[in-house]
């Protein structure tokens, strides 16, 4: 007797049809086209995580670029002044200062101006 795999051959066809829900077409319809339509989903899903970090980083130095330039410096002035006194926050924080606290980031640009100048007198 030969085994036909019913119920995991159905099983896996409704898992397909059902995560390609709201396709266009055939492509929600039909099990081949809807397979390489989840698969290629997939993979674009993928590749956008990837994209969202890069995104939210530009973000993040665009937004610390205007505050500086707001403050009379520039952003790699202000982040090598930053590196210069040690004072270790990541490009996500120093945004939110910026964009939520601007008193506190003309003391952060303050105390990299004065570590840069204090490596150029040594």
């Amino acid at each position: 007797m030969r085994v036909k795999g019913g119920t995991v051959r159905h099983d896996n066809r409704k898992r397909i049809l059902k995560r390609a829900e709201g396709y266009f077409g055939s492509r929600h319809r039909l099990y081949k086209t809807a397979k390489e339509a989840v698969l290629k989903a997939d993979a674009y899903s993928f590749v956008g995580r990837k994209e969202n970090k890069r995104n939210y980083r530009k973000l993040w130095i665009s937004r610390i670029s205007a505050a500086c330039k707001a403050n009379g410096t520039s952003y790699s002035k202000f982040m090598h002044g930053l590196q210069l006194a040690e004072i270790k926050l990541n490009r996500k924080m120093l945004s939110e200062i910026a964009a939520n606290d601007e008193k506190q980031f003309a003391e952060l640009i303050k105390k990299a101006n004065e570590a840069i100048d204090n490596s150029t007198k040594a």
